[in-house]
């Protein structure tokens, strides 16, 4: 495997300044984002694939293990607050939440436990196993069950010809080469892992209009920081006065969508909730609404 090859360039780091070694390991960082900036054609048909699923009912499931699991975790974590979205994003870990606290805990090679933890795959669902080698036994049981089920099954991998990808629907295979430490794929490849897990959901957000031009119009106020940010929103988005948006917010009982499509529609917040609720996202309610 690429990923476990070793890298010429910095084949004398142990003999470097720290601020060399700095400065390679972010140069190959940076050949990782373009790895995965190689891919983005492929990602965006997925992102296709999962609009469609989500708007059918069904949700994103993450597979991975070690410091591709830990990322698709994060991601999956984040993508609630930020979006709204109860139950959309769903991550399984081999081990469950002990397990990533603990990496004594490694059950990468269960394939069984992945199938066990697909178990509650449906076929309306799409499935992601994430695997810097391409080959992870956990991803591998997950992903087989899920297309036994019916589910929609892709793998984002940093190892070109993945042995996985051959068993899924969509391989998306950002070929990043040998870490600048070799075998620590928490380097370069956990960095456009990173950047292709964080670029799909937030693009499948946007593509199902939870967002409002570059505002988040759907997070979850769940303390005081994000309960600025949601009046800083709606300032921006409407050119309101603060004092303003907070009465407006307090109208729409802090509803962040609601208040913004009343103010972009000069409606009342019971018409703008019904428009969203029939529309969606908020540029569609304030279409259906203008």
């Amino acid at each position: 495997m690429s990923t476990e090859g070793r890298n010429p360039s910095t084949v004398g780091i142990d003999t470097w300044t720290a601020q060399q070694a700095i400065e390679a390991i972010i140069v190959e960082d940076l050949a990782g984002v373009r790895a995965a900036l190689g891919v983005s054609a492929r990602l965006a048909d997925l992102v296709e694939e999962a609009h469609t699923r989500l708007e059918a009912g069904g949700r994103i499931h993450y597979f991975g293990a070690g410091a591709s699991g830990r990322l698709a975790f994060v991601d999956a974590t984040e993508s609630r607050p930020t979006f709204g979205l109860e139950d959309a994003f769903v991550w399984h870990f081999p081990g469950g939440s002990r397990a990533l606290l603990d990496s004594a805990i490694d059950a990468e090679d269960a394939s069984a436990a992945g199938a066990t933890d697909a178990a509650g795959v449906r076929a309306c669902d799409l499935v992601i196993g994430v695997s810097a080698s391409g080959s992870t036994g956990y991803v591998r049981g997950a992903v087989g069950h899920a297309r036994r089920c019916g589910a929609f099954t892709a793998l984002i991998t940093t190892q070109q010809g993945a042995a996985l990808s051959s068993e899924v629907d969509c391989a998306i295979e950002a070929a990043t080469g040998a870490e600048a430490l070799t075998g620590s794929t928490r380097l370069k490849a956990g960095t456009a892992t990173k950047v292709l897990i964080n670029a799909f959901s937030t693009a499948l957000m946007i593509r199902a209009g939870r967002t409002w031009s570059n505002l988040m119009t759907h997070l979850v106020a769940t303390n005081s920081k994000l309960d600025e940010r949601a009046v800083r929103i709606l300032m921006m988005a409407t050119e309101r006065p603060e004092r303003e948006c907070r009465e407006l917010l307090a109208a729409c009982d802090q509803d962040l969508p609601v208040a913004l499509t009343a103010a972009l529609t000069g409606t009342e917040p019971e018409v703008a909730r019904a428009a969203l609720a029939a529309e969606g996202g908020v540029r569609a309610a304030v279409r259906q609404l203008s």
